[in-house]
């Protein structure tokens, strides 16, 4: 659909394009102190995540101010004990990212690292806990948008859950866009943000966790502001109060987009709408000619990644400003040996977006000249 309130379409894995009406949700000022904030916003959000998360009892969210790695820390430097050991499953910056805060923290870490390209290996996972006792948590990004690699949530957490570690799942650009029952799976701290999938605006994050997990991160926390256990007993004990000052506007706004998600028939209608892009999308470059860095089969339907064109003339800074110009915007690869760029489809985009881009991306083409 055609839309006059942006410069450009982000077609990036968030910051992403929102609805007109989740930004002017954030047009009105809130009292991080007044009940009509914390219950009727911050509570709301809470108990609604938690249904989207899992129909199973004993679950419960905390919201984290920050960027998503905020969250990703808040967990790492919380849940895992003194005398704990971390399994990262690394196939991507995102992974490799939650391997830094470790060592940030002197958390004790193995990395079962997987290259850029190909999924996680849940017999090489239950292998290396066979082997090593030590390890206690293990740690795995659902959807790695260093290429767009979905990996395969269910197998590893088959694999977590059997042996009796504790799972942590980054979720970061699947929660809400592709179906998942955290209880089912038995994942122990699902977390995501809010400028994903579910279509808010950026500003904090949130952990969706067993409660008797969050009971165990007292007093465990390597950070003040980090500290999940006391953010959440705040929370909890307060009707939905954070300890330190509250991003106000965008909570407000992403309870508007928890709302347009339900408005839309929830993440299964979501995911079809993603998919339906991300088909679309691939397609429609295959016959440009581009080719896609992994095969169909591993893709999600969040971000695609695509081989740079090998003409001499290509040059990706002069591709992204054609296509600016022409309202989108894509982003640059982030693969350290293939020369790529990816393409997203999520936040409020639809197939016709897709296809006005291929047409542009088609009249953009100058190294072909």
């Amino acid at each position: 659909m055609e839309r006059t309130d942006n410069d450009y379409l982000l077609l990036t894995p968030g910051p992403l394009t929102t609805s007109a009406t989740v930004r002017e949700a954030m047009l009105k000022d809130w009292c991080t102190w007044d009940e009509d904030y914390n219950t009727g916003v911050v509570q709301w959000i809470r108990q609604r995540l938690v249904t989207l998360a899992t129909g199973q009892p004993g679950y419960s969210a905390v919201l984290i101010a920050g960027s998503g790695t905020a969250s990703v820390e808040a967990v790492i430097g919380s849940a895992i004990p003194e005398n704990g050991k971390l399994l990262v499953i690394n196939n991507g910056a995102y992974g490799q990212r939650i391997c830094q805060i470790a060592d940030y923290l002197h958390i004790p870490v193995t990395e079962l690292n997987r290259g850029e390209c190909l999924p996680a290996d849940p017999q090489a996972v239950a292998d290396l806990l066979g082997r090593d006792k030590s390890i206690t948590h293990v740690a795995m990004v659902h959807c790695e948008t260093t290429t767009g690699m979905l990996n395969p949530l269910e197998a590893v957490c088959q694999v977590v859950k059997q042996s009796g570690r504790v799972m942590i799942v980054d979720a970061m650009s699947s929660f809400g866009g592709i179906p998942l029952d955290t209880g089912a799976l038995g994942i122990d701290f699902l977390i995501s943000s809010a400028n994903k999938c579910i279509q808010g605006v950026p500003g904090f994050g949130f952990i969706i966790a067993r409660q008797h997990r969050l009971e165990q991160c007292r007093r465990q926390a390597r950070s003040l502001s980090l500290d999940l256990y006391d953010q959440w007993q705040c929370m909890e004990q307060h009707h939905g109060k954070w300890r330190f000052t509250s991003p106000t506007h965008t909570v407000r706004a992403f309870q508007q987009a928890l709302k347009e998600l339900e408005a839309e028939g929830g993440i299964a209608a979501r995911h079809q709408r993603y998919t339906e892009n991300q088909r679309r999308l691939v397609t429609g470059m295959q016959a440009l000619g581009f080719r896609t860095l992994l095969p169909q089969q591993w893709h999600s339907p969040i971000i695609t990644s695509f081989l740079s064109p090998s003409a001499p003339a290509y040059q990706f800074r002069a591709f992204y400003q054609q296509l600016k110009q022409r309202g989108f915007v894509i982003y640059p690869g982030k693969v350290s040996d293939a020369d790529c760029f990816r393409i997203g489809n999520i936040g409020e985009i639809y197939p016709q977006d897709i296809d006005r881009l291929l047409m542009a991306v088609a009249d953009s083409m100058d190294w072909q000249e």
